[in-house]
């Protein structure tokens, strides 16, 4: 006897939640997402079918392999998992799941995929991000974006694109940006004394630096 899983038919595609990382073709004219687990080697667009990451030939989800796409039902679990060092990177994508999926208790395994929104965190820094820049990794042909505020990666010479941009090359998705911390209030006034004591540091520093080459010279 073949044991067959429950078969549902809602009324409306579900909707999942998950993590992700942005990223760029080399030449720059195409944009997607890959995973950070299984899969991951795999850039995917916003509209895309899954596939076996095992190269087997079934079609995803397959019952008795862990292929397709993966998806939570709630976005602060998924949220959740930035928490760890390897992913803090990630944005936090909205799904709508198509074709067939397995249910399970935190989320589904599917086999097709729209990403309807990108929520990006803030830059490293704190603050509110502006774009997205070469996060400085990447797979072949495809290099790794990250939320960057416009200053902390101005000078290191990488590419980075504008949310609008990135939407555009990805194909009919929306982006949205969190908030930075750094944004929400001003700097107290230990934060202040602080930075005015290291600047004063500084200026001794150079003071006396510039008083001995003036020693030299004379």
């Amino acid at each position: 006897m073949r044991l067959r899983l429950p078969q549902e038919r809602p009324a409306a595609p579900p909707t999942g939640y998950k993590i992700a990382y942005p990223v760029l073709s080399h030449d720059g004219t195409r944009a997607g997402f890959t995973g950070v687990s299984l899969g991951g080697g795999s850039p995917y667009g916003v509209l895309d079918d899954a596939r076996c990451a095992y190269g087997r030939r079934h079609r995803s989800p397959a019952r008795f392999c862990d292929c397709g796409f993966h998806c939570l039902h709630s976005p602060a679990e998924a949220l959740g998992l930035t928490c760890t060092g390897a992913h803090r990177r990630a944005v936090l994508l909205e799904v709508t799941v198509l074709g067939a999926y397995i249910r399970y208790e935190r989320g589904l395994r599917y086999a097709r995929q729209r990403v309807r929104t990108v929520r990006v965190g803030p830059c490293g820094c704190g603050r509110t991000a502006i774009r997205l820049s070469d996060a400085g990794w990447g797979r072949p042909g495809w290099w790794t974006a990250a939320a960057d505020c416009g200053g902390c990666g101005a000078g290191l010479g990488r590419p980075s694109v504008t949310f609008a941009e990135f939407a555009e090359r990805a194909g009919s998705v929306t982006v949205v940006t969190e908030p930075g911390v750094r944004d929400a209030a001003p700097a107290s006034v230990t934060e202040l004394m602080a930075e005015a004591a290291l600047l004063q540091a500084r200026l001794d520093w150079f003071q006396g630096r510039l008083a001995r080459v003036e020693g030299w010279g004379n």
